[in-house]
This record gives structure tokens, sequence and C-alpha cells, in this order.
């Protein structure tokens, strides 16, 4: 995967914007993806909020036999530990942080910015987001798990130790074993981040009550 400038789908801000939310997809899917959960989530800033849904570069993925297809990074093997192209997935966060930069010089406060993932988007968003220079609002990380939690330990940026992390995840998830993402989850919990872990009785999808989860995480934070 080489450096790209991620196209996005977006929702505008229908009053004076002063949030953003950039929400990134799973594998093979596309910023639509997510697009129809803005108006889902009734947040009480909807009207000043900027949703962001990035488009991932398109990239062969050898897990599933080399076809191209939009992914954030390649994945190797679909074992417990998914061995991953961890260059790419440096290569995708340094793309978002290129969308948080493009929103703090329109004049949105980075700690006003919410990044989002769902499976792969997920990694992106801890990776990215637990690295930023500037303080963010805080992560969503959905249906997940964490393959450069060890680099993090050294890379981590202190203006985000205490951004609160929402995770959330399947209990019947098939595609993201449950006991991966809750291993990311301890992991993150010892390195003293402030996350939250949140369950539901589903697969790899999102369901209305982690919607309304998500909803009660964000309204404090875009206050």
């Amino acid at each position: 995967m080489t450096n790209t400038t991620l196209t996005c789908v977006e929702i505008l801000a229908t009053s004076t914007t002063e949030y953003s939310i950039i929400w990134l997809h799973g594998l093979g899917a596309d910023g639509h993806d997510f697009e129809s959960i803005a108006p889902e989530l009734k947040l009480k800033k909807e009207q000043h909020t900027h949703f962001i849904f990035p488009n991932a570069p398109i990239q062969p993925v050898t897990i599933n036999g080399g076809m191209e297809m939009r992914s954030w990074y390649d994945i190797l093997a679909a074992d417990l530990d998914r061995e991953v192209a961890v260059d790419d997935i440096y290569q995708s966060a340094e793309a978002v942080t290129q969308l948080i930069e493009q929103e703090i010089e329109k004049g949105i406060k980075a700690e006003n910015i919410l990044l989002a993932g769902f499976s792969q988007g997920g990694v992106i968003a801890l990776h990215a987001g637990l690295r930023f220079p500037k303080k963010l609002a805080g992560i969503i990380a959905l249906s997940t798990y964490l393959p450069t939690v060890e680099q993090l330990k050294s890379e981590g940026h202190i203006n985000n130790a205490n951004t609160p992390i929402f995770m959330a995840h399947g209990s019947m998830d098939p595609v993201v074993a449950p006991q991966a993402a809750k291993t990311a989850f301890t992991q993150l919990k010892e390195l003293n981040y402030p996350i939250t872990w949140h369950e539901y009785p589903m697969q790899h999808s999102v369901c209305l009550e982690e919607i309304i989860d998500i909803a009660d995480f964000i309204n404090p934070l875009f206050s």
C-alpha cells in the first residue's frame, strides 16, 4: 500500500461546525457503510457536527485469496492473533491523521474531534488516535482488536493518555474473535487508558443497544 489522500463520504453540519467525527469502515466496505448511523445516534450536537466517512484504499487482501478490495491493511493470516501488514496500519493511520489535521485547519479544535472505527477501522482509530499529538475528544473501537499495542507502549502520545475509549464487541463474533478484542481491552487498561468494555449478543455487526450506548458516550464529550 502506498501513501494516499483518502476520499470521503461526508455529512455536513447544518449549523456552525464545532465538532467532527471521523468514522472508519471495515474490510471490504466503504465510506457509505456507516453513513446511516449519523441520524440514528440522535446526538445533542448533531446540527453542529461534521461526519466524515473515509474510503480505505483498494488493495489485495491475502486471506481473501489476494482479491482487491477496500482495506486499511493486508491481513496475512486469519488466526486469533491475525498476522497483519503492520506497515499498512502506519500508512493508513497517517492518512487519517491528515484528515484530523484538515479539520483543525478549518477551525475545529482537536479536543472536539472524535475517531470511530469498526473492525479494521477500529484498529486504525486506536492506532492513529492514541499517537496523535493533540488531545482528541475520544475514540470508539467497535468489533476490533489492536495488533500494534506493543508499539503503542513507546509511541503513544501523552496528550491522548487520558482520552476516553469506548470498546464494544459482539459475543458471537465469528470474524474477530471476542477473545482478541478482550485481550486488546486488557492491554489498554493495563496501560492506564480510560477504556470501557461493552458486549452485546450479536455477531460481527452493530446493534440498536450499542448505538444508544455510543450516543451516551459521545454526548458528554461534545458539550
